[in-house]
C-alpha cells in the first residue's frame, strides 16, 4: 500500500464520519427551521405521486440490504443455515429490484425538478450536487450488483470486513485496495456522501414524525356566523357588534 491508499481507505472514512456527526449537531442547533426536505408538492404532484414513493421505498430496501450485507458477518448467516448460494441469489435479485425502483423514482424526481419551472426555481446548487451524488452512488451500486451475478469477487470477505473494521477502530485498508475498481468507486462516493449529508435536504431522513401519531385533533372554529354551519339565533348579538350611540 502507498500513502494515497492509506489516506483513502483509513483516514478519509474517519474524516467523513466526523463531519457527518458534527455536521448534524451543528445543523440541528443553528438551522432547525432548515431541517426539512423543503417540500415542493404544491408546485407539481402528478409526477411526484408515483416517483416519490418509488424512490423512498426503493432506497429503504437498498439501505436494509446494505445493513444485511455490510453489517452482518458471513459467519452469522452460515450459523443460521443460510447457504452462500441462497444468500447470493437473494442479494442479487432483491438488490436489483430495489435498485431499479430507486433509480426510476430518482429519474422521475430529477425530470420533475428540471422541467417544472417552479420546482427548478426552488432548487439550490447544493440540491443539484446532492442529486448528482445520489445518482452516481446508486448507479455504481447497480453495477456492483450486476457484477456480483457474473463475477467471482465476494464482497462479504472484503468490503464488508473493511467497513466493519472502521467501527471496530481496527481498520483494514488493504481489503479495499484489493477490491475491484467498481467497488472502490462506490465505496469512495458513498463515504463522500456521508460528509455532504448534513448540509443538504437529506437531513430529513433523521426526522421521524412520531408525535404526529399521538397529537390531538386540530379544531377549526368560525369567527363569522355566515362561515359556520349553524345560523345565528335571533335576539343575540356578538360582543362589540352593536353600534354605539353618542
Amino acid at each position: 500500500m502507498n500513502v494515497f491508499d492509506i489516506f483513502l481507505w483509513l483516514i478519509f472514512p474517519y474524516i467523513c464520519l466526523t463531519i457527518f456527526v458534527l455536521g448534524h449537531i451543528w445543523r440541528y442547533r443553528y438551522d432547525k427551521f432548515g431541517w426539512t426536505s423543503r417540500s415542493s408538492q404544491m408546485y407539481e404532484d402528478s409526477i411526484l405521486r408515483w416517483a416519490n414513493p418509488m424512490f423512498h421505498f426503493g432506497i429503504l430496501a437498498v439501505f436494509l440490504g446494505h445493513v444485511m450485507g455490510l453489517g452482518i458477518p458471513k459467519s452469522w448467516t452460515d450459523a443460521l443455515g443460510v447457504s452462500e448460494a441462497m444468500y447470493h441469489f437473494m442479494a442479487i435479485s432483491v438488490g436489483a429490484i430495489a435498485g431499479v425502483f430507486t433509480i426510476v423514482g430518482l429519474i422521475g424526481l430529477l425530470y420533475r425538478r428540471r422541467f417544472t419551472k417552479a420546482v427548478l426555481g426552488a432548487t439550490t446548487k447544493m440540491d443539484k450536487f446532492m442529486y448528482l451524488m445520489l445518482l452516481i452512488v446508486i448507479l455504481t451500486g447497480l453495477v456492483n450488483t450486476g457484477s456480483g451475478a457474473i463475477g467471482d469477487y465476494n464482497y462479504r470477505e472484503g468490503v464488508s470486513v473493511w467497513f466493519r473494521s472502521i467501527f471496530y477502530f481496527n481498520p483494514q485498508p488493504e481489503l479495499m485496495v484489493s477490491a475491484p475498481l467498481s467497488f472502490q468507486l462506490h465505496g469512495f462516493l458513498a463515504i463522500t456522501l456521508f460528509a455532504v449529508w448534513p448540509f443538504t435536504r437529506l437531513v430529513h431522513a433523521f426526522t421521524a414524525p412520531v408525535n404526529y401519531l399521538f397529537r390531538p385533533y386540530v379544531l377549526y372554529r368560525s369567527r363569522d356566523d355566515h362561515e359556520g354551519s349553524r345560523s345565528r339565533r335571533r335576539g343575540w348579538d356578538k360582543v362589540d357588534t352593536i353600534p354605539r350611540r353618542r
